[in-house]
């Protein structure tokens, strides 16, 4: 599978955590016909994360003293059959700043992955939103397979951290066989543990959800802001429910008209893209670049790296070893920001003395390891909801035939991402169709923001998903700049559009330029 397209804001909370850590130690209708809209919603003070969600303390309150309030919203497990089972799905708010005569009212967020939890996300980042606090109350929520709301769960902590430190790079006849057979056996796991709730955690599941989320919160529209991921489910929403969408925006827009291959193979552009700009970046400055001479230099250096650590790994954060795998793992997580770019530095510089700590900070961030060597189910879900929505099976024959073209997108990536096609491999449910349908005719307008140096969904993405919206509905803004979506940039241009189409209606000018 791609590496997950996890929002910034999520990727720079984990690692910067972690870092801390290790270097101390189809229709408009509504579906009422379940009869669960009119539930009511319980607000109390929100628990402590659960291991699943990341774990950690309870948020704290917002500066201007505002506390979180978290609920329990009740969906249909079977949206087919409405009357049948229920799930429990977690759902945290901050309520509106600006007096209820100003309030429009709940601004849904999704982070992304698929996998992140917004109950912890959304607090976490929280004080970036708050100017839209004044209009909204601003609420997110555990999507289903995720976190507290029937989370997927696959193996054990210590059965992670060997999967996640397997050789995902097949260089020999026998290797191809290993990795699909541990793929496997991972697979077989979240059926044995998960089976129940697998078959029902696809992003059209997840649409649904939002749909009732938006009653049982009394809004007469969807007003949203979508993430990476985010904005994939967004776009299935728009067209599940296009005359339900109110005010939305997508940030870091994942392609809509791509296949799993076609996705990883544009990752594997995109991250090596970034790592270009990295290298370009280092080499640039006044003081000499610590990792390399000129920007080949520097990568033909990670380059060695990674080929050294396969055959001979190096101490990680003990009693781990940094293997090919895990420093790859970390390198990538490490573009997903500018402001993350002085760390991957620091964490060559150790690598290239012996000392893996940084890189494998980093990769058990991408992994969703806490320090504690406890995992969050981030990647359980990632895999469930991507092989519940996406129909293509891919064989190691498949991916050899295809490793050509990707290492011809990146020398660095090119194979890891062509290896990580099979990780649907002996998956217990079929995937739903070769892409998303997001087409929404009748919708409002929605405003799409692609960020040009983007790794995880490059900007590419964002002029397909203005196309396959439809006419009159996508509205692209272009943001010239590096990372992983733009409004957490903190770049004044990107703020003053959205803010002035989520706050006061004022659509942008199609083809807006931002940098």
């Amino acid at each position: 599978m791609p590496i997950p397209s996890r929002p910034r804001a999520a990727a720079l909370a984990v690692t910067a955590a972690l870092l801390s850590a290790s270097l101390a130690a189809c229709s408009g209708d509504s579906q009422d016909d379940a009869d669960l809209p009119s539930q009511k919603l319980s607000w109390k003070d929100c628990p402590a994360p659960a291991e699943s969600e990341g774990g950690g303390a309870s948020p704290s309150p917002l500066p201007g003293g505002t506390d979180w309030q978290c609920a329990t919203m009740k969906a249909p497990l079977d949206w087919n059959d409405p009357k049948g089972d229920t799930i429990d799905l977690a759902l945290i708010r901050a309520r509106s700043s600006g007096g209820e005569d100003r309030r429009i009212g709940s601004l849904i967020f999704n982070f992304g992955g698929p996998g992140g939890s917004g109950v912890t996300t959304l607090p976490a980042f929280g004080s970036d939103y708050e100017k839209l606090r004044r209009r909204y109350d601003l609420v997110s929520f555990d999507p289903r397979g995720v976190g507290r709301s029937a989370g997927v769960t696959c193996e054990s902590d210590d059965q992670l951290d060997t999967y996640f430190e397997q050789d995902s790079t097949p260089d020999d006849t026998k290797e191809p066989q290993t990795l699909v057979d541990n793929i496997k056996k991972f697979n077989g796991a979240c059926d044995k543990n998960s089976g129940k709730v697998l078959p029902h955690v696809r992003t059209t599941d997840a649409a649904r959800d939002m749909d009732l989320m938006r009653q049982v919160l009394g809004d007469d529209k969807l007003h949203y802001f979508g993430i990476s991921y985010g904005t994939e489910l967004g776009g299935v929403y728009a067209h599940l429910f296009p005359k339900n969408v109110g005010r939305a925006v997508f940030d870091g827009v994942v392609d809509p008209t791509q296949n799993p291959e076609q996705s990883s193979l544009g990752q594997a552009e995109g991250f090596q893209l970034a790592l270009d700009n990295y290298a370009k970046d280092c080499t640039s400055k006044a003081e000499d670049c610590p990792v390399g001479d000129t920007p080949q230099d520097v990568k033909d250096k990670i380059a060695k790296l990674l080929d050294e650590l396969e055959e001979k790994p190096i101490p990680g954060i003990f009693p781990r070893e940094l293997t090919q795998t895990a420093a790859t793992n970390g390198i990538a997580q490490s573009l997903y920001s500018q402001d993350f770019w002085e760390y991957l530095t620091e964490g060559l510089q150790q690598a290239y003395d012996g000392d893996g700590k940084i890189l494998m900070a980093l990769s058990d961030s991408m992994n969703g390891r806490n320090e504690d060597g406890k995992y969050s189910n981030m990647q359980a879900a990632n895999v469930a909801i991507n092989c519940g929505d996406y129909k293509p099976r891919y064989t190691a024959e498949d991916v050899e035939a295809k490793l050509p073209e990707f290492r011809r997108a990146s020398p660095l990536f090119g194979d890891y991402l062509a290896w990580g096609m099979l990780g649907c491999t002996g998956w217990a449910v079929d995937g739903a169709a070769d892409h998303p349908d997001v087409s929404a005719s009748g919708s409002a307008p929605i405003l799409v923001v692609g960020n040009t140096g983007d790794p995880a969904t490059p900007y590419e993405g964002a002029k397909k998903m203005v196309d396959a919206l439809g006419d009159g509905v996508g509205v692209e803004l272009t943001y010239k700049g590096q990372g992983h979506g733009a409004y957490d940039s903190g770049n004044s241009c990107v703020h003053s559009a959205v803010d002035g189409y989520l706050l006061d209606g004022k659509v942008p000018n199609e083809g807006t330029v931002c940098s």
